[in-house]
């Protein structure tokens, strides 16, 4: 019989691949903890938490428990006109750890789907109160927000979204804050609330993760929030990446002064188990599509939305965040990612370091572009040590499970630090 990886090939279409430049894949045959294993049964460290899904390791019992014993109860139902016990437990327990002034929440299927839902809010929250003039966008420059229409057009990295930016909604892009440019930002934000309607700000609090890791301050952040509250725009938080205590805290957005009205939530969400995403915001937002009027209704509906086991899962992983043994486990990862960096201050090779909760980056002293040769070198030769780490461009990220020992991550460390010597003397690569 062929292997996967042969029929693989005959029909399957891989998401941000060039398959005649990338022909093969490799065929994953199971996972636990921080580990992955392929058909072969060699072993992989999984750096990333497989897109930041898994945080709280593969196949964690607590979950795969919970979710069983809900299979035998209520396995799928309509959302529209129906409720559950899942759904209604995971809305309590998600407001608890959500900003003081989040109290709604809206279910859809991925991250670029919760983006979708919360443009399309912001926008019809100001067309319901009679301001429909305001239309445009606010978003960063460089910033990610997913796939769909409505979060490629917020978004900022042409490499995802060239063949289609004609078709995008109206939006403007300002430069990330920091100490050398929040005068600056703050003048050229100004003038935009002055001349344009603007509806909405979008943005990746703290951490830019698409855009290899950028990180940035929360003061900084919270000037120019402080600013469009005041206009009243409708501020976006999208935490798909930075949710549930991958920044150091249950949200970047905890770290902010000002509270976003709207946040958007996926990945790390259920742990993995199944795809599902959350829009969540204030009782002003929902308020304004509260009316005896239909037309006011907020008519956006995704078949599986809220299916029971998916919120099962859900409600499983919040209480893991919430126990002492992750919480300590983030601490740990965030002191040994400073540990790491910190002893990479004099390397000849590396540009900068920065980390965040859990997550990592290390850039690299080398110019290539964000899919150039060079990534492609180094991700062969983490692989063929057996550690998944996925670089973007000349930065090399670590955003770990929350149950890798600190023996994986010294594997980890110890690995980038091996690659790098290889790279730094070509002679001796074998790809």
């Amino acid at each position: 019989m062929s292997s996967i990886r042969d029929r693989d090939k005959k029909h399957l279409w891989h998401p941000l691949t060039q398959h005649k430049t990338h022909p093969d894949t490799l065929a994953i045959k199971r996972a636990e903890g921080a580990m992955l294993y392929d058909e072969n049964d060699k072993a992989y460290i999984d750096g990333i938490a497989s897109w930041y899904t898994c945080m709280y390791g593969h196949s964690h019992p607590y979950i795969i428990d919970k979710v069983k014993r809900q299979l035998g109860k209520l396995d799928h139902v309509v959302f529209s006109g129906f409720t559950h016990e899942p759904a209604v437990a995971l809305s309590e327990s998600l407001i608890s750890i959500l900003p003081d002034n989040q109290e709604k929440i809206f279910f859809s299927d991925n991250g670029s789907t919760s983006v979708d839902v919360a443009i399309k809010m912001a926008l019809q929250y100001h067309y319901n109160r009679g301001d429909e003039q305001r239309q445009l966008i606010l978003s960063f420059e460089d910033g990610f927000h997913g796939d769909t229409f409505g979060a490629m057009s917020v978004s900022g990295l042409s490499v995802y979204n060239g063949p289609f930016e004609a078709f995008f909604i109206e939006v403007q892009r300002i430069p990330v804050p920091h100490a050398g440019n929040i005068e600056q930002v703050k003048k050229q934000l100004a003038e935009i609330l002055s001349a344009e309607n603007v509806a909405a700000f979008i943005f990746e609090p703290l951490v830019q993760g698409a855009a290899a890791m950028k990180m940035h301050e929360a003061k900084y952040l919270d000037e120019l929030l402080t600013i469009t509250k005041a206009q009243g725009v409708v501020n976006i938080a999208d935490e798909v990446m930075t949710g549930f205590g991958k920044a150091g805290t249950h949200f970047a957005s905890d770290q902010l002064t000002i509270s976003p009205d709207i946040m958007c939530m996926s990945k790390s969400l259920t742990g993995g188990i199944s795809a599902m995403a959350i829009t969540s915001c204030t009782q002003e937002i929902y308020d304004a599509f509260y009316d005896d009027s239909i037309l006011k209704g907020f008519f956006h509906g995704h078949t599986y939305s809220a299916n029971p086991l998916t919120c099962t899962a859900a409600k499983a992983c919040i209480e893991l965040l919430q126990s002492k043994e992750i919480q300590d486990a983030i601490q740990r990862i965030h002191r040994k990612h400073h540990e790491f960096t910190d002893s990479l201050k004099d390397h000849k090779l590396i540009k900068s370091t920065r980390v965040c909760g859990v997550i990592c980056a290390v850039e690299v002293n080398v110019e290539t572009g964000r899919y150039g040769n060079y990534r492609d070198k180094i991700f062969a030769l983490f692989m063929k040590r057996g550690v998944f780490l996925r670089p973007l461009g000349n930065v090399i990220y670590i955003l770990p499970p929350f149950v890798i020992s600190d023996e994986q991550l010294d594997t980890i460390y110890h690995t980038i630090l091996e690659v790098l010597e290889i790279m730094n003397t070509p002679a001796s690569v074998e790809y």
